[in-house]
């Protein structure tokens, strides 16, 4: 078996849009081209991928550059709806998992049952002494967390990889 690789990405343009599902929906039809996930999941295309994070509570990631211009048009799309539109990309920090088993790696870490989750599921849960949220990316395992706790996540990554796994999810 092959070891996990733990890889810091550059900065990921975020946005964050709260506000009620509906009126989100229909921003991120017409912006995006994506209709809000259900609950714990996400939708992606080839522009990046729009993640549900709570019940008033999305998250776009796609490229850094590209999320000012995406935001302005989803707060014109939105007009004087209650809603929020952030830019957050400089906020948070991504991690991808690669090789081996990174489930092994992040159950180590996070009270979640990886084996379960289906291929667009999402989790958001703490990791060990901070807030993350993680999804498959591909065939890695991409984490998020806030950029000014980074250093730490990135040590607890590397160092859960670098241990034997447990072997929770051989079959």
């Amino acid at each position: 078996m092959s070891e996990v690789v733990v890889d810091r990405l550059e900065p990921l343009g975020m946005i964050v849009l709260r506000g009620d599902p509906e009126t989100l929906g229909a921003a991120t039809r017409e912006i995006l081209a994506l209709d809000v996930p259900h609950a714990r999941m996400s939708r992606a295309d080839a522009r990046g991928r729009l993640v549900w994070m709570s019940p008033d509570e999305l998250l776009f990631v796609g490229a850094y550059d590209e999320v000012p211009d995406i935001a302005l048009r989803l707060r014109e799309a939105l007009g004087d709806a209650f809603a929020t539109v952030a830019v957050v990309s400089d906020a948070r920090a991504a991690f991808d998992l690669t090789g081996g088993d990174p489930r092994d790696v992040l159950a180590k870490l996070m009270p979640v049952d990886f084996g379960a989750m289906a291929e667009a599921e999402v989790r958001r849960s703490r990791m060990a002494q901070v807030a993350a949220a993680c999804w498959r990316e591909g065939a890695a395992w991409r984490v998020v967390c806030f950029r000014s706790v980074a250093d730490y996540a990135e040590a607890l990554l590397r160092n859960a990889a670098a241990t034997p796994p447990p072997g929770l999810y051989r079959g």
